[in-house]
């Protein structure tokens, strides 16, 4: 149980470790939304399963919210002395964790200076590690390790974390591109766009300088993506045809995991393949119209169609490959993404560390909580007030 990046890293590394699970099941609530957690708990058994509530404050509101709920669970299939043998904790804050009912010996603490979108490699992993092992965390945490030593010794024209950040940053301020697809070729990466939104954006999606004032260029982009092949099929129209340029990062796997569907590998490497190539090398006008020509497409038919079958080609992208998505080669990836996040944060000339933009609406929602509950009226403006008579009325109705 927890949200932010006490959840999008543990969900996105045991999703993409499927392989190596030889552990207990791992499941997942962050959403306040009662049917994450409702959806979660229906199919599970109060003796078989231990919460592991991971919040370094053990304040954030989401995150108690469920923990309070699941425990609940826990004493109305088990009774109250069971929590004690049913839960564990992840956090910086010991007296909160103490006064929830969890023992001090049940707590993995790890260093409050330390940002949740930063946390994987800490106790914050440790769902991960139950699901994989401690041989195969250890081959996730050596594969980080050994991005950090490339990142702090390597020359900066073979510096892989730097080049990234160096482009990034190029394709953000230079060109003026706003967005940035991410997107693995590898079904278990589907929640690495996720994971890396909040890397991303939560470190350089500012518009303050390390000096307090404004920003003079623009800042991180936004960041988005789905698995590939599926994105084909959704947006991959946009990223060809559209009006803006988004570079395109692709990610895949040189050999995957199941030898007996090999023929599905390499219909994946060849999309990866095509749509990088594609995007660089488009279609001229030309050529689309002697492709139609050479299958006895009328010549009105090629003259109203063909224009719609240009691409402009010259749309940058990134290809990473690396030989199989094993722990040590989950462990670089990600750290690479780390280390350009800073290297771009860097040149942005802003603090790729902090995230004082998630405050404002954190704030509005506790005054917010009791308008809702229909205990308040001070709603603050005439917008939020309809919207909060519309949702009263529509509960009265249900």
């Amino acid at each position: 149980i927890g949200i932010g990046g006490s959840d999008l890293g543990p969900v996105m590394a045991t999703l993409a470790l499927t392989p190596y699970h030889d552990g207990p099941r791992a499941h997942f609530v962050s959403n306040i939304d009662g049917a994450h957690m409702h959806d979660v708990l229906k199919d599970l058994s109060a003796e078989t399963t231990l919460f592991i509530v991971a919040s370094k404050t053990f304040t954030t509101i989401e995150t108690m919210t469920n923990a309070q709920t699941a425990r609940r669970w826990v004493e109305e299939s088990l009774g109250t002395s069971a929590v004690a043998k049913h839960f564990c904790a992840v956090s910086t804050a010991l007296e909160l964790v103490a006064k929830f009912g969890i023992e001090p010996d049940r707590v993995f603490g790890f260093w409050d200076w330390v940002g949740g979108r930063y946390s994987l490699w800490s106790a914050i992993g440790l769902p991960i590690m139950i699901a994989i092992g401690p041989a195969n965390f250890r081959a996730f945490l050596d594969g980080a390790h050994a991005m950090d030593r490339h990142f702090a010794s390597a020359p900066m024209l073979e510096n892989v974390p730097m080049i990234m950040g160096l482009v990034g940053f190029w394709h953000r301020v230079v060109c003026d591109y706003p967005a940035r697809a991410v997107i693995p070729y590898d079904q278990r990466l589907a929640r690495l766009p996720a994971y890396l939104q909040q890397l991303d954006m939560e470190s350089n999606g500012k518009s303050v300088t390390l000096e307090g004032t404004a920003a003079e260029t623009p800042t991180g982009p936004l960041v988005w993506g789905e698995p590939g092949t599926n994105g084909q099929h959704a947006f991959f129209q946009l990223l060809h045809q559209g009006t803006d340029t988004i570079p395109v990062e692709f990610i895949v796997a040189a050999n995957g995991h199941e030898p007996d569907l090999k023929f599905h590998h390499q219909l994946l490497l060849a999309n990866c393949l095509a749509q990088s190539q594609a995007l660089m090398k488009g279609r001229t006008l030309e050529e689309a119209r002697a492709q139609m020509l050479s299958k006895g497409i009328s010549l009105d038919e090629v003259d109203r169609i063909a224009p719609h079958r240009v691409f402009s080609g010259n749309r940058p992208s990134v290809s990473i490959v690396y030989g199989k998505l094993d722990p040590y080669a989950l462990g670089r990836l990600i750290a690479l993404y780390e280390h350009r996040v800073f290297v771009e944060g860097v040149l942005y000339d802003i603090n790729s560390f902090d995230q004082w933009g998630v405050e404002l609406g954190k704030e509005l929602a506790t005054n917010l909580l009791p308008v809702v509950q229909g205990k308040s009226d001070a709603v603050g403006d005439a917008s939020t007030g309809g919207l909060v008579h519309h949702i009263h009325a529509l509960q009265k109705g249900a």
